[in-house]
């Protein structure tokens, strides 16, 4: 494939098309489903596309708040959150968390679902969810450019210290994924991707 074959931009002077690629081409990304509850008390459920899981012993997951929300001002003064598995039966409920609302709002509430309390950390889960992870928050990380700009967006850590998962999801001692019917960010201003069993395929790493 030639450079004529390629459409080329710089970020910084626009991407000169309908709908800002990035997001489409780094996709499907996890949802980063997130519980938290506020130094008064209300618990607050928003999703976040910019999420993923960053290390394994212990577990470290993260998501990236694009201004300053409720999910990082709770975060920030209680230490402590949760990731709840968004999955195509919850997609819908998933979507209503996203509305942009007041602090003092609910968005279990508002979404119809189950908060439920942690038993590590002191914030909600969502129980209609097969899979949730209690988090403690390692870091929040500022984000600037490669000049050293500073962007209002935050990156927020957690340690993974304790997992609910869903009995029927393992299978043999294996969590089985595509049973989980997890649902992913795509790019466009609505795409979602769906994980199904037909998409499985297994390749086992050179040794």
């Amino acid at each position: 494939m030639t450079d004529i074959d390629r459409h080329y931009y710089e970020p910084a002077q626009g991407h000169g098309l309908a709908h800002d690629p990035f997001n489409a081409i780094v996709a499907p990304r996890p949802i980063g489903w997130i519980g938290t509850r506020s130094g008064n008390g209300i618990a607050n459920l928003a999703p976040y596309s910019f999420f993923n899981a960053f290390n394994y012993v212990p577990p470290i997951v993260g998501f990236a708040s694009l201004g300053d929300k409720d999910s990082l001002r709770n975060a920030r003064e209680t230490g402590v959150f949760t990731w709840n598995l968004a999955t195509r039966p919850l997609a819908e409920a998933m979507n209503a968390s996203c509305a942009a609302v007041p602090p003092e709002v609910d968005e279990f509430q508002l979404a119809g679902l189950t908060a439920v309390a942690g038993r590590r950390v002191a914030a909600p889960r969502v129980a209609e969810s097969p899979v949730s992870f209690e988090c403690r928050v390692s870091q929040i990380i500022p984000l600037q450019t490669a000049d050293g700009a500073p962007i209002p967006t935050w990156l927020v850590m957690g340690e993974v210290v304790a997992v609910h998962i869903a009995r029927h999801l393992i299978r043999d001692g294996v969590y089985d994924t595509a049973a989980a019917e997890p649902i992913m960010r795509g790019g466009g201003p609505a795409d979602y991707f769906g994980v199904t069993e037909a998409q499985r395929f297994r390749m086992a790493r050179p040794r």
